[in-house]
């Protein structure tokens, strides 16, 4: 069994910054990738960003590039978001998910609790 734990979500103006954290533990080795998904109210889960665990190699959706930073401490078993010059339109609750990899949500067998990240204007 593995389980996440996301944390540092919270409130921020338009223009700022938050980093999302999230432990992993457990069993583990079956994980190829970590993701972080995002979902905003009345819409669906939308994939943001992924990161291969051994090789550290990374990949984003097309509104995340230039402004999102994910990252993976193997030491600690964290994986981070840093979200940066942050808009309205990502406010979202911000899961992390555990899986083979990919941009769809079919491709990660298990996911955190979420965390929110609201984005005021």
């Amino acid at each position: 069994q593995v389980q996440l734990v996301e944390s540092g979500g919270g409130l921020v103006q338009a223009g700022g910054s938050l980093r999302l954290s999230c432990v992993v533990s457990g069993r583990t080795f079956s994980s190829n990738a970590m993701a972080w998904f995002r979902q905003a109210a009345g819409k669906e889960r939308e994939f943001v960003s992924g990161i291969f665990w051994r090789s550290g190699n990374t990949y984003y959706a097309d509104g995340a590039k230039g402004r999102f930073t994910i990252s993976r401490d193997s030491a600690k078993n964290t994986v981070y978001l840093q979200m940066d010059s942050l808009k309205p339109e990502d406010t979202a609750v911000y899961y992390c998910a555990a899986g083979k990899g990919g941009t769809l949500s079919r491709g990660y067998d298990y996911w955190g609790q979420g965390t929110r990240v609201t984005v005021s204007s």
